[in-house]
């Protein structure tokens, strides 16, 4: 039976990168992935699927060797940011401010992800299980056994990065909090008339924000929030008529628009009940996932990298036993409650502006008008979107 430091289950961007940062502190690991992205070519239509990666995050995967390829292929930098409801209140935010060059840059999923994987394919401390899957594991006082679909391998841990419906948090017993937001997002690309490459925006309605990503070029990814019968009604539109909805309800500052291609999701908020049991530790979406309207999701992923990351090199360091119970501990508690602030934070703003009050109406668009003229406030909430 093989044996490895670290087993992790999930393969897309944070388990990749999780397991390099592991890998950096001389652990042996292992990842398995059910199957591998669609190689990168020039000549392809951007995924539907982007994040809208931070500074902090952008540290990262510079840190494991993924972003100098990310920036061979595609990647949109940005160096404003837009948020209003009504055009008195409209509040920017300026990379100038902070001392910055960008904000943060729009990348697709999959890019970031092969990325990550080719790093992982070159590094001599972690072997990849690819296509594979778990089928279940055993937990004991010296580790864990793992039953892949192909063999069973032994570890001092089992990290879950397989996403939202997480198996190995399933099999780990560990429960979730949370709720349906009876909200849908559907994601758009679009190629745009304007350039407009510099900015991402969002505006907010009573039934939801409109956003616009940036991408390469004259292209854009718009995000539409809406009640989710509206959402499916959207989805039965051909590609001609959904233009037409789009620019009947975006912002005028989008300008001409022809839409490429489109798919939504329903909103959803899920949070583990621990990310900890035993030797079991659950990283990213399988133990959060947050409402999409601020753009956190992936980067919350990737703090929790650097989190497990900086426990264990501290523990080696300061001769510990890595792997003791009372070490993993230490992750969950940099990192449960940060989420859970973040978390609370976009279900008040989502509250706030799906609010129907005038009285409401006002004290937000008050509140966008002041947050605007005045910088200290507004340079320190810009610093720690950007994770610095």
């Amino acid at each position: 039976m093989k044996s490895y430091d670290c087993v992790i289950v999930g393969g897309g961007m944070v388990g990749a990168a999780s397991a390099l940062s592991l890998a950096e502190l001389g652990l042996k690991v292992a990842v398995v992935e059910r199957a591998l992205p669609l190689v990168f070519d020039p000549g392809q239509p951007f995924d539907l699927r982007v994040s809208a990666i931070s500074l902090s995050s952008q540290y990262l995967l510079e840190q494991v060797g993924a972003w100098q390829q990310i920036s061979l292929w595609r990647l949109c930098p940005y160096k404003r940011l837009g948020v209003w409801e009504q055009e008195i209140s409209y509040a920017e935010f300026n990379s100038d401010d902070i001392g910055q060059s960008h904000l943060g840059a729009i990348i697709e999923n999959r890019l970031i992800q092969l990325a990550l994987l080719e790093q992982v394919n070159d590094h001599d401390n972690i072997t990849l299980y690819c296509p594979d899957s778990l089928n279940g594991f055993t937990q004991h006082e010296q580790g864990v056994d793992i039953e892949l679909t192909g063999e069973t391998v032994k570890a001092k841990l089992l990290i879950a990065a397989d996403g939202a419906n997480s198996r190995v948090r399933q099999l780990a017993g560990i429960g979730t909090t949370g709720w349906d937001y009876q909200q849908s997002a559907m994601l758009i690309n679009v190629k745009t008339e304007l350039e407009q490459q510099d900015i991402t925006w969002q505006q907010f309605f009573p039934t939801g924000p409109v956003a616009m990503l940036p991408m390469p070029g004259r292209h854009a990814s718009l995000v539409w929030y809406h009640h989710r019968d509206e959402i499916k009604r959207l989805k039965t539109l051909s590609l001609k008529q959904l233009e037409q909805a789009v620019m009947a309800h975006f912002p005028k500052r989008l300008g001409q628009v022809e839409v490429l291609d489109r798919a939504s999701f329903a909103l959803t908020r899920r949070h583990a009940n621990q990310y900890q049991m035993q030797r079991v530790l659950l990283m990213g979406d399988a133990a959060h996932s947050i409402n999409p309207m601020a753009g956190q999701g992936v980067n919350l992923g990737f703090k929790d990298v650097k989190a497990l990351q900086k426990v264990i090199a501290e523990a080696i360091g300061n001769g510990e036993c890595w792997h003791d119970l009372a070490v993993l501990a230490r992750y969950e508690k940099l990192r449960r409650h940060d989420n859970l602030l973040m978390m609370s934070a976009m279900d008040a703003l989502y509250a706030s502006f799906s609010h129907p009050s005038l009285l409401m109406k006002g004290l937000r668009n008050a509140g966008l008008f002041i947050a605007n003229r005045a910088p200290v406030l507004k340079n320190k909430a810009l610093a720690y979107a950007c994770g610095l």
